[in-house]
């Protein structure tokens, strides 16, 4: 099994002739980035030779502030057979992430300070972990959760993430109460009426393979719901896993109108349509579901024009029997820590969809920003949190090489292009 190790960086390193991409500060260039003692000391050609340096060539390879999930499910506490903190930092740093916010749907769920504290406390040398608290007490909408509490404790947004708040007042009352924080609200946008006993995207296909079918509007119509809940209030709302055509136009029309909206989609969501689904292959059963080639183009058209604003896995680990199911009997989710980058390089950039600096921006700048944590541009004097990749790495999906303590991925035998070297966290540098 293969291990990722950790150097600390005393002393200074030089990273050579790397592609230098941070749009925070309109930079994409080839230069050196210099490192002394774990923290940025230059950025640009580093002159004469240090021979007491240690020199890193990064001749063809990009490098970037470090990238950042803000939506992943670490399963601890309460499912450690699936995934534990530690296990999914290392899967996290794997794939090029620094940091990641983790969902609150635990058992127990983080919905107190006590258990935010239980999960930073967790945190390991691989990976930055910022929990985000419940919005309501045990995801059951009835009472809100602790919100205030878990925000001076660390928590960096709140979320029913797994569930929709179905209350709309409850959803009112948290968007208004977040605003004294300047906190997202997260919302896993979902009418379970709509999308009662669905397994699949509602069409022909879902028709012909006998399985029940959750249509668009089950997503879209509780996205508008919530944009005019964030225009009531002047809170501010972050839309999960956008799969959509109709989700993107609402979170377009609102962005036009001025309300305090964000969104996010993943991966699988501009990679794979409903036709993955064929051969009831359970590792496609995501909520919300695979949808069309329109929905396909109308995320990535989400993307290009800056309607949506982030990149994230929605990293669901399971079990290899809890998945091994009938597909309609199979839990939700896949997970997607270490096929993230690849994914983005192969169907964003090379295809001309996003440029180097856009998918940078979206995978790094944007969910540090919504979340309000910092280190996301890179700043002499600061910790060392860096991204370096090779853009023309091709490699084959391999799950059993992963570092996540699950498998469950429709991704096996893809072939991609653009891997993870190295990622630098605070100054450690992580490798395999």
């Amino acid at each position: 099994m293969k291990e990722l190790k950790i150097q600390k960086t005393e002393g200074r390193i030089i990273i050579k002739n790397g592609r230098v991409i941070d749009p925070a500060n309109k930079r994409d260039e080839v230069t050196d980035i210099v490192l002394n003692d774990g923290k940025i000391e230059s950025i640009g050609k580093a002159g004469d030779p240090d021979p007491k340096a240690q020199v890193i060539d990064a001749t063809g390879l990009i490098i970037t502030p470090g990238l950042f999930d803000m939506h992943v499910h670490f399963r601890e506490p309460g499912r450690e057979d699936e995934e534990t903190i530690e296990t999914g930092s290392r899967a996290a740093a794997a794939g090029g992430f620094t940091g990641v916010a983790c969902m609150p749907n635990t058992t127990p769920v983080v919905e107190n300070q006590g258990i935010v504290q239980l999960v930073k406390s967790r945190q390991t040398a691989y990976c930055g972990i910022y929990p985000v608290g419940a919005v309501t007490k045990g995801l059951e909408c009835q009472e809100l959760a602790e919100m205030g509490d878990m925000f001076h404790a660390g928590a960096v947004a709140v979320s029913d993430d797994g569930k929709p708040v179905t209350n709309s007042n409850l959803m009112r009352r948290a968007l208004d109460y977040c605003r004294m924080f300047d906190i997202p609200v997260i919302s896993h946008c979902e009418d379970t009426f709509l999308s009662a006993d669905g397994a699949m995207n509602e069409g022909a296909l879902a028709t012909r393979l006998g399985l029940r079918g959750i249509p668009n509007a089950a997503e879209s119509s509780m996205a508008y719901r919530d944009a005019q809940l964030a225009a009531l209030t002047g809170g501010r709302l972050h839309i999960a896993h956008v799969s959509c055509a109709e989700t993107v136009d609402v979170v377009r029309q609102a962005k036009r109108r001025g309300i305090k909206i964000t969104a996010e989609t993943c991966p699988h969501y501009f990679t794979l349509t409903e036709e993955a689904v064929k051969g009831y292959n359970e590792m496609t059963r995501v909520n919300p579901p695979l949808r069309g080639k329109a929905d396909v183009q109308a995320i990535l058209e989400g993307l290009k024009d800056g309607t949506i604003d982030c990149i994230v896995t929605d990293h669901a680990p399971h079990s290899h029997e809890e998945k091994e199911v009938e597909f309609d009997q199979a839990p939700t989710g896949m997970i997607g820590l270490e096929t993230s980058l690849g994914l983005c390089w192969t169907n964003l950039v090379e295809t001309g969809v996003l440029t180097p600096s856009q998918l940078v921006e979206k995978m790094s700048l944007n969910p540090r920003g919504i979340l309000k944590i910092g280190n996301n541009k890179l700043e002499i004097g600061k910790p060392a949190d860096l991204t370096i990749f090779d853009p023309k790495a091709k490699w084959t999906v391999e799950p059993e090489e992963f570092f996540s303590k699950s498998r469950n991925t429709p991704f096996k035998g893809f072939n991609l292009t653009g891997k993870t070297v190295m990622t630098v966290l605070e100054g450690n540098i992580i490798r395999s």
